[in-house]
């Protein structure tokens, strides 16, 4: 279906060829519609009205006032030859003040500014050589016919600053906007089409877009900025809504097999052998689940949980279920490490019953399969050959799942663990390889913006874990500021070494692996940037620091390295030395960051803190504290005290809630493309909606939204609604909704 003609208009044929290609190339507006939904970012008042004997000194004023005289004086420009300066004195009977004009403007206001002339002037006041002043002012020149209300409605006047760059300033830009409303304005908005249904305006009492338009751009009041900006974040929710909505109604279309657990079943037999019992959390979320494995369309369902709250124990009774009613379940999970984890503790916790198909396995048992890209031929072999076969009911894996070669016998259930770790196309990969849509369940401990975003806008089904097994302990957690204070960072490594003595272990992590290259494979002793003056080095490295450890402050205890470079097989050596308590202290990089689970190791310092995100801090902690002893998490940074990299640590050491650490990072971030990909906020397509401060715009809206989609799912009755639908999806976005 065609757009709406009257927005969808170029703008080359409004403004002219030139300005339409600066604005498309620096602004990204390319026709009317994009130009008139680039909102003001805030707006100016001119200021008080004031008599010139009474001017606060910084503050922006107007002031009615004659001009007494003007001279052009000639200056030198140092070295840059000579400029000209307009000075221009002004009195309104109580005092006197001087306008300046600088450069090309100033024959233009010479011209203007005549002695006797009488006006209105604004401008911030300023100072020089000792006398009050104006640069460069706004100013309106007044006939003898104008009145009192002339010049209030001047001074209040609202003026709309823009979202501007270097080669289109504000005011370029408001002329622009100007233009098109004026030209819209002649033609009583013809061909403007609402994309909010008539009776959902009048039942919000939201305003006509056109209405939201002119008061947004043009206001005359806050009220009118309110009005307008309450109905524009209405367009954004409920057209996004809708287009969530119309995904979970396709989602609803779709055939999947009901996956009900057999009775007396592998599930039953697990349950018994459990040594704890499942927390109220733990057994609220598995039934939401069960009922939707139950369903004959496909599950999407996202489960949230704080680190440790016991996920992976939700997930893996929602495979055994899978495995009871006949299929198969997957767990793709981001890093061999955690893999690895995920493979042995799943098989420790099942015990016999993880032993399908061998000698002295239980009646119901299945067998439980790692898939990684690293295995030997001979182990792969068996493997593919266990998933075709439908001999192994659960496999474990990463991105090798994804691979051409594998096929499963019966795939039912996808289980995605730290979903923001994949992208669209490798869950989507993986959900192709089931014989119908397979049930789809993704995990987070900290929800990052995007997944935040998309969580608040509906796009799936939430199951929250926020509620901590017993036997968790508390983590302290506490910013060290290197630079500031060294004998702070002293005092670190002795903490280390009191746990170790008092029978416990520790992690040291880095951002970089350093030996002798960087991540990228390039020199690690690269010169910073200029850009990056605030860090002055590179990143500290796992090799130097564990090296530096073990000839210093930790010297006498067993300090061993780990990180993604490392053979497979060593890197699994020393994860089981770990845990087994072998090593002391485990100096890595962030392949620990999820799933380890060493209830032993009790502290953690973290090198370069300021380096990594909230979320991937507040994962990393999660290591520690997973026993009956009390965490300590460290964070170390040279940062200093008023950045915002010092406010993010002091964000993390001061809350253990990853649902609050998630907030303070969209905060920071803000959502990204909630439709596409980016993952922070460098190309949201909110430009009025923010999601942490409109969670009640958007949730009035997804209620709508599903009521219009519900009654018409193609929006036959609704083609305006249609129009702005396919304004907002692109078919890059289209298709990123469709694989979700």
């Amino acid at each position: 279906m065609e757009r709406v003609p009257v927005l969808d208009e170029p703008l080359k044929n409004l403004l002219g060829a030139a300005t339409a290609k600066v604005m498309a190339e620096h602004l990204d507006l390319r026709t009317v519609g994009d130009l008139l939904h680039h909102y003001p970012r805030r707006y100016a008042e001119r200021g008080e009205l004031t008599a010139l004997a009474d001017l606060p000194l910084d503050e922006h004023v107007t002031v009615v006032a004659r001009v007494a005289d003007a001279r052009v004086l000639t200056f030198n420009k140092g070295g840059r030859g000579k400029g000209q300066r307009l000075e221009v004195t002004i009195t309104d009977g109580s005092g006197r003040m001087q306008l300046v004009f600088f450069g090309r403007a100033v024959h233009f206001h010479q011209k203007e500014l005549l002695p006797g002339r009488r006006g209105m002037f604004a401008g911030k006041v300023g100072v020089f050589n000792r006398k009050l002043q104006l640069a460069h002012p706004e100013y309106k020149l007044l006939d003898a016919e104008s009145s009192d209300e002339t010049v209030k409605a001047f001074a209040n006047e609202l003026l709309p600053i823009y979202p501007a760059c270097k080669q289109l300033e504000s005011w370029t830009i408001e002329q622009s906007v100007s233009i098109a409303l004026d030209s819209l304005v002649a033609t009583d908005w013809a061909g403007l089409a609402d994309p909010l249904p008539r009776a959902l305006r009048e039942d919000r009492g939201l305003a006509d877009l056109h209405e939201a338009l002119l008061k947004v751009h043009r206001p005359r009041t806050k009220a009118d900025i309110e009005d307008a900006r309450q109905r524009l974040k209405w367009d954004e929710a409920f057209v996004l809504q809708v287009a969530l909505a119309r995904r979970r109604f396709a989602d609803t279309q779709l055939p999947a097999v009901a996956r009900r657990p057999a009775p007396d079943g592998l599930l039953d037999a697990f349950d018994a052998k459990l040594p704890f019992t499942l927390t109220d959390g733990q057994q609220k979320v598995s039934r939401e689940i069960f009922d939707d494995l139950a369903t004959e369309h496909p599950m999407h369902r996202l489960l949230q949980g704080e680190v440790g709250s016991g996920k992976t124990m939700v997930a893996l009774r929602a495979m055994l279920a899978v495995v009871d009613a006949g299929g198969q379940a997957a767990m793709l999970a981001p890093t061999e490490v955690l893999a690895q984890q995920h493979h042995r503790s799943i098989t420790e916790m099942m015990g016999e019953l993880a032993e399908g198909g061998m000698l002295g396995g239980a009646e119901h048992a299945t067998k439980v399969v790692l898939l990684t890209g690293s295995m030997g031929a001979a182990g792969r072999r068996q493997a593919l050959l266990d998933l075709v076969t439908g001999e192994a009911g659960l496999v474990i894996g990463t991105h090798a799942l994804i691979e051409d070669k594998v096929q499963f016998h019966d795939l039912g259930l996808v289980v995605v663990d730290e979903q923001h770790r994949f992208g669209v196309e490798q869950r989507d990969a993986l959900r192709g390889k089931g014989k119908q849509p397979p049930h789809l369940l993704v995990m987070t401990a900290t929800p990052i913006p995007r997944t935040v975003a998309m969580t608040v806008f509906g796009d799936l089904e939430t199951s929250v874990l926020d509620q901590l097994p017993a036997g968790r302990s508390p983590i302290a957690s506490h910013v060290v500021p290197a630079a500031d204070k060294p004998h702070f960072l002293a005092r670190a490594w002795e903490r280390v070494r009191e746990e170790v003595e008092n029978g416990h272990q520790a992690y040291v992590v880095c951002p970089r692996i350093g030996d002798g290259e960087d991540e990228n494979g390039k020199g690690a002793r690269k010169k910073p940037s200029p850009e990056d003056e605030a860090e002055k080095r590179p990143p500290l490295a796992v090799v130097e620091i564990a090296d530096q450890l073990t000839r210093g402050p930790l010297a006498g205890l067993r300090v061993e390295v780990l990180h993604g470079r490392m053979h497979p097989d060593d890197k699994d050596d020393v994860m089981r030395r770990f845990a087994a308590g072998d090593v002391d202290v485990l100096v890595a990089t962030t392949v620990i960051e999820v799933g380890v689970n060493v209830p032993n190791a009790t502290a953690m310092v973290i090198m370069d803190a300021d380096r990594f995100g909230v979320s991937q801090l507040h994962q990393l902690r999660g290591r520690v504290g997973r026993g009956s002893a009390p965490g300590l998490c460290l964070l170390v940074t040279e940062m200093p005290e008023a950045s915002p990299a010092r406010q993010r640590l002091a964000a993390v050491a001061s809350t253990l809630d990853g649902f609050e650490l998630s907030r303070i990072d969209l905060e920071q971030r803000r959502e990204g493309d909630v439709l596409g990909q980016a993952q922070s906020g460098v190309r949201s397509s909110l430009r009025m909606l923010t999601v942490i401060d409109d969670e009640e715009v958007i949730a009035a809206a997804r209620e709508e939204a599903t009521a219009v989609v519900l009654a018409d799912p193609d929006l036959t009755g609704h083609p305006e609604l249609r129009t702005a639908l396919d304004a907002l999806l692109d078919k890059e976005r289209e298709e990123y909704l469709e694989k979700g």
